[in-house]
């Protein structure tokens, strides 16, 4: 089976389909792929269920089983599955209890969503079995409970029937030193232009490259993110939002638009200039070869996200309120953000609790 690109006709948009050992598109999961590129999904998260559909075909075929046959306990199966290394998913070699699982328990995870939204859909469309990993539950004692509970008390909310515990990571943030050795490392006033905009205003990478001089208010100090289709593939996540940032930043943007952008005609910011096509928006496979030239330069072994998670953990050790930071990073509701940037470290805590006097002094002595 293969994961194959395809373009829409009339609209041009990008999408993903999976095709068979036959070569033809497999037409559920097809329609599923279309749909969610008919409602905004972003063709990577299209691509990313294309892949995940396909490992849940192979081993549909491998169990010889169709889609609408499946039940829970094949569910269960899949997940052990997909962690046996390739040969072992044929059959053809037996694999030893201490094996290392092949994909890890987030990916499972991803995938196994992946799957539900695919029969959620087909559900809906009266095909199917119904969703095969929606269960119904009741909050009880001791237990989560969901959201308003205290107004549907009693009333059964959809929960998932198989999911695996991952262990809680925490995002990776850079360190002052990093950052700044990043910065230093960059030879042209436009690369580091990019990487100061995303530890300024905590943008991901596909929102800098999106990024339009119209987005740009130099008097208000202001960076707008806008969701909008690009030349470039790039793409801006969540919704439009607006986000303050400081006058250094835009004396580095107003340097690089004279030192190296001049006269160009483009509506985007940041652009090739050195590499043809002169003048095209740059590109995502341009930026991260940019990200490789520094990783190599500096031995920092960092990814552009991690500029994002470092601004959202510094406005959240400053003291700035969640609902804030949940604000300026996009994020649908402040319990995404809580999700992600939660947890704090020991020395968090301890910094937290100095803060408030509670380490310094005592109203009684032990």
């Amino acid at each position: 089976m293969l994961v194959q690109p395809v373009v829409c006709p009339g609209s041009g948009i990008r999408s993903w389909t999976v095709l068979g050992d036959d070569d033809v598109p497999v037409v559920p999961v097809d329609r599923f792929l279309a749909y969610l590129t008919d409602i905004g999904r972003s063709p990577n998260t299209v691509k990313a269920y294309a892949h995940d559909l396909k490992d849940f075909w192979e081993f549909l075929g491998f169990r010889g089983l169709d889609w609408r046959e499946a039940r829970l306990e094949d569910a269960g199966e899949f997940v052990a599955w997909l962690q046996l290394p390739p040969a072992g998913r044929s059959g053809a070699v037996a694999v030893l209890p201490p094996a290392v699982p092949e994909v890890s328990v987030p990916t499972v995870n991803r995938k196994l969503a992946a799957v539900s939204s695919f029969y959620t859909h087909q559900a809906r469309n009266g095909a199917g079995p119904g969703d095969l990993l929606a269960s119904w539950r009741t909050g009880g004692r001791g237990g989560w409970k969901p959201f308003l509970h205290h107004i549907s008390k009693g009333k059964p909310y959809r929960g998932r029937a198989v999911t695996l515990k991952a262990p809680v990571k925490l995002p990776r943030i850079l360190t002052v030193s990093e950052t700044q050795a990043i910065l230093d490392a960059c030879a042209r006033v436009r690369d580091r232009f990019f990487f100061a905009l995303m530890h300024e205003s905590g943008c991901r990478a596909g929102e800098a490259l999106g990024l339009r001089h119209e987005d740009i208010a130099a008097a208000e100090r202001e960076i707008s993110i806008v969701p909008r289709d690009n030349a470039n593939g790039a793409r801006a996540k969540s919704g439009g939002r607006t986000v303050p940032v400081g006058g250094e930043l835009i004396r580095l943007y107003a340097d690089y638009l004279h030192g190296e952008y001049g006269g160009i005609d483009s509506d985007y910011v940041f652009i090739n200039i050195w590499a043809e096509p002169r003048g095209r928006a740059w590109s995502y496979p341009a930026a991260y070869d940019l990200v490789l030239r520094l990783r190599a330069k500096t031995g920092i072994g960092f990814d552009p996200h991690w500029f994002r998670h470092s601004a959202a953990t510094r406005w959240l050790r400053d003291g700035v309120p969640v609902e804030v930071v949940s604000k300026l990073l996009g994020h649908s509701s402040v319990t995404t953000t809580s999700a992600i940037y939660g947890h704090l470290t020991a020395e968090d805590a301890r910094a937290a609790l100095e803060k408030a006097g509670w380490l310094t002094g005592r109203e009684v002595s032990w």
